[in-house]
Parts: structure tokens; C-alpha cells; sequence
């Protein structure tokens, strides 16, 4: 039986998807290899120091990040299936980050390492069958002992 953009999406499949868009961040893939995975239209995304709207805010926020983070490492921790309607679920994911950032002209980077809080909103794309970010809000940061703060 073939999926429908209806059928709601398995915990495995936000998992893995998760864990995809995580691997995408850290090798800082090309801006238009994240385009299939964003709703379009109604896309918002909540980041502890902005809040971009729409595929065009997305990307005025992923280029400013590429050249800020570097050597970065995504550990999805936890996917939990808060509530799901027919069309959107809405998960809390809990990923640890580490990147690391160099402040011109200090001598040495710095490491930040901490876990991520975070709560995203999903659907199945009517063209692709597959997982799409809706919402994605940063709930809470929580820094690893000696980690530099953003």
C-alpha cells in the first residue's frame, strides 16, 4: 500500500530525518539541498538570537552560520512525539551540538559544546512523501561545564 501525504509520519521517520538534516548542518551542505526538507510558504524558525520566516529567511540565517560556526558535530539525543493532528506532529528533539567559533582577532577558536531543546513541527510533503520542517523553535540551551556561550 502506497503512502499518502495524509499518513502520519512514524517516530522513525522524523528520527532519521532528524538525523539527516543534523548531518546536512554539520558539512554545511549547499543551501539548496535543505530547500526539499522546509515547508515553503508558512516556515518559521525560532533561533535563540532571531526568528526567520520562509525559505528566504532560512537562508539569510544558514549563511550567516556557516561562516560563523566551524568543525561542527549534531548527536541527535532524543525524538519524542508530543501531539500529532492529520496533517502536523509536533515532536520535542533534544540534540547535543558542538562547534567551534573564532572571534577575530582573538589567538585561539572556542568550543561550544551543549544540548539543544528543541520543539519542531513536521508534515509530509505532498510532493515528496517525506517529513517537512513546519516550525522550529530553540526552547532552551543547556551548556555543557566549561563550554564558551554563544
Amino acid at each position: 500500500m502506497a503512502i499518502t501525504a495524509l499518513e502520519s509520519l512514524s517516530l522513525t521517520e522524523v528520527r532519521e530525518f532528524a538525523e539527516a538534516w543534523y548531518r546536512k548542518l554539520d558539512i554545511h551542505e549547499p543551501l539548496a539541498n535543505y530547500k526539499p526538507l522546509l515547508a515553503d510558504e508558512d516556515l518559521k524558525m525560532i533561533f535563540p538570537e532571531v526568528t526567520v520566516e520562509g525559505f528566504a529567511g532560512f537562508a539569510g540565517w544558514y549563511d550567516k552560520v556557516i561562516n560563523l560556526f566551524f568543525d561542527e558535530v549534531h548527536t541527535v539525543k532524543d525524538v519524542k512525539l508530543m501531539s500529532q493532528t492529520d496533517k502536523v506532529a509536533t515532536y520535542q528533539v533534544v540534540v547535543t551540538w558542538e562547534a567551534s567559533l573564532w572571534n577575530a582577532p582573538e589567538p585561539n577558536s572556542q568550543r561550544i559544546v551543549l544540548d539543544a531543546y528543541q520543539t519542531w513541527q513536521v508534515r509530509r510533503s505532498e510532493e515528496t512523501l517525506k517529513p517537512l520542517i513546519v516550525t522550529y523553535t530553540v526552547d532552551e540551551l543547556v551548556y555543557a561545564e566549561g563550554s564558551a556561550k554563544l
